[in-house]
């Protein structure tokens, strides 16, 4: 699969996260993420990622080398801030106006993901949806390299980031107990 974008969206109203990608020849996947899947998902995916940076370092390097952790952590993330400076963030997802849509019209809702880290660096990556109403599954499998592997990981921080689903959530009894702080006097404010 030739990818050409990725487009990685929170939609409060239905409480997921979006994903589209689209391919140079114009087809579009479009993928469902729940909270429980993303939250699963998310220190899997980045140990994926690390496994993937390790491994291309490895065959950079040759055969019998050996790897600090410390380095490799740092060189880890030299590669992923290098990447996001090739990426472009800027130009808005293009959604063709009549897309191929080989998964069909509606999302797939992913219910498992398999993360496959090559020993090129690559990161293969299967999305699967498995309904409990008889259909059979769907899915596909891209593979990720570079920049790809690390844009996708920047979107979904940022859809992330936009759904709050990283907070703890806050119990009734400890809003009650809990002062709130009225707006610019810095004062604690109690609830009855």
């Amino acid at each position: 699969m030739d990818i050409h974008q990725v487009s990685a969206t929170y939609l409060q109203e239905q409480d997921r996260i979006l994903v589209r990608i689209n391919t140079q020849h114009g087809e579009e996947m479009r993928l469902w993420f729940t909270r429980r899947l993303v939250l699963g998902l998310w220190p899997s995916l980045n140990r994926a990622v690390a496994h993937a940076a390790e491994f291309a370092t490895r065959a950079a390097s040759g055969p019998g080398t050996q790897h600090n952790p410390d380095a490799q952590r740092m060189l880890g993330e030299f590669q992923r801030d290098a990447a996001l400076q090739k990426a472009d963030f800027k130009t808005p997802y293009k959604a063709s106006a009549t897309p191929s849509l080989p998964l069909g019209d509606e999302p797939l809702l992913v219910t498992e993901v398999r993360i496959t880290p090559k020993t090129t660096g690559a990161l293969q990556i299967e999305f699967v949806e498995k309904l409990s109403n008889g259909q059979p599954p769907r899915g596909f499998q891209v593979e990720l390299v570079g920049t790809l592997i690390h844009g996708l990981i920047h979107l979904l921080e940022q859809a992330l980031g936009h759904s709050q689903w990283r907070k703890a959530p806050q119990s009734a009894a400890d809003a009650e107990t809990e002062p709130a702080r009225a707006e610019g006097d810095g004062r604690p404010r109690y609830l009855n």
